[in-house]
């Protein structure tokens, strides 16, 4: 217990905590067990240490890393037993999708220590309510997204905007657009948060912002997803193929038959890769309004998970595609987005939008209720047309 203490302090101390991101207001500090996902560099890990200094009484928080090596040899239930033993209040486990019995023993935590409030993080690939065992009536759990716009402008430029929520912003975006004009020349802004913007370390720097971005996409695959399904080396070096044959193709209508036939696969197995690279947030697959989700169902158009990504994989990435990319990763944050019969994004099967350049017109959209245009290449709007840039706002 002494050498996780020390090793819990060392964190909280070599931890930059200054810039702190949107979940980190909403998490209800009351709740008994509190889950946080997200894919592997949203900062996931600086949130729970965030969350361990705001309470400020070391002796009372802990934080754990479960792929440390003192797990091959002691549970985590021992651990947090020791520690509530000790006067320990708070604890914090970090990489629970690196220890093979991490929902039994969370629950049993969780029942037989009512008064040990336990912050817990884990992939975005870990069905962390459909684990061994059930924690949907115990556990709280949130996603933490990759960066907005938004966020990116506070973490490395020091400007902060106000958040918007979508209703407001299709309302008001010539005023919102006229205010914050006055602060910043947006265009320049987006057109570097597109590069570099989806991920915090940016604010390590520009020139080393790829090198560990590729990095990340390569520990995902080799190691967080074979630690929660059961996937062979050959199935990694399948899904690294995959995942470089998308960020040269996205977005498309998926070819099954074509894809299967270059990696060599099944059409079953295809769409069991595609499925662990959605759940590890590398791809976002999207559905057309009528489909029906599932594992092994056919998605009717793929994307990247973010423009970040498209640049690290691809170092000359369309730019309708980026585009599109964009407005996906920003509003799946909070919305449910489908791919209309007309249009580009249907969203929450309300509000329906074409995304393009300046020129773009209304022809494909016109007389259509409640539909909308995302240009690029505009710092201001005018009635439904909206400038692209703006829906980075939204958290």
């Amino acid at each position: 217990m002494e050498l996780l203490f020390d090793l819990s302090n060392r964190k909280l101390k070599d931890t930059d905590t200054s810039i702190k991101r949107y979940l980190y207001h909403s998490i209800p500090r009351g709740k008994q067990l509190i889950g946080i996902t997200g894919a592997r560099g949203t900062g996931k890990t600086t949130l729970l240490i965030q969350l361990m200094e705001e309470i400020n009484d070391a002796d009372k928080c802990l934080y754990i890393s479960l792929d440390h090596f003192y797990f091959a040899e002691n549970t985590l239930v021992e651990t947090a037993e020791e520690f509530y033993k000790m006067g320990g209040k708070y604890l914090f486990v970090d990489e629970v999708h690196k220890y093979e019995n991490w929902s039994r023993d969370l629950k049993n935590i969780y029942d037989f220590n009512p008064n040990l409030k336990i912050f817990f993080s884990g992939s975005s690939a870990l069905n962390i309510l459909k684990g061994e065992a059930d924690l949907s009536r115990r556990a709280v759990v949130y996603n933490l997204h990759e960066l907005s716009f938004r966020e990116y402008l506070h973490i490395n430029k020091g400007i902060e905007l106000p958040e918007v929520s979508l209703k407001e912003l299709l309302s008001s975006h010539s005023k919102l657009a006229a205010e914050i004009n006055t602060k910043i020349r947006p265009l320049k802004e987006f057109n570097d948060y597109l590069k570099y913007g989806a991920y915090p370390f940016i604010n390590e720097g520009e020139d080393v912002y790829y090198e560990k971005l590729q990095s990340i996409l390569r520990l995902i695959i080799e190691n967080d997803l074979p630690a929660i399904y059961p996937i062979e080396f050959k199935t990694t070096t399948k899904l690294t193929k995959l995942l470089s044959m998308l960020s040269n193709a996205v977005p498309f209508k998926p070819n099954i038959s074509d894809l299967s036939k270059n990696l060599d696969t099944t059409r079953n197995n295809l769409l069991r890769l595609l499925d662990f690279l959605a759940k590890a947030r590398l791809i976002t697959p999207v559905l057309q309004e009528s489909s029906v989700g599932s594992a092994l169902a056919k998605p009717d158009k793929l994307y990247l998970n973010n423009c970040s990504m498209h640049f690290a994989l691809n170092h000359i990435p369309d730019t309708g595609t980026l585009r599109e990319t964009f407005f996906l990763n920003q509003l799946s944050k909070a919305h449910k987005i489908h791919i209309p019969k007309k249009g580009d994004f249907l969203i929450d099967k309300t509000y329906l939008f074409e995304v393009g350049g300046k020129g773009k017109s209304y022809r494909q959209i016109a007389d259509i209720p409640n539909s909308y245009i995302a240009a690029d290449n505009i710092e201001f709007g005018f009635g439904s047309k909206i400038p692209l840039w703006m829906f980075g706002l939204l958290y």
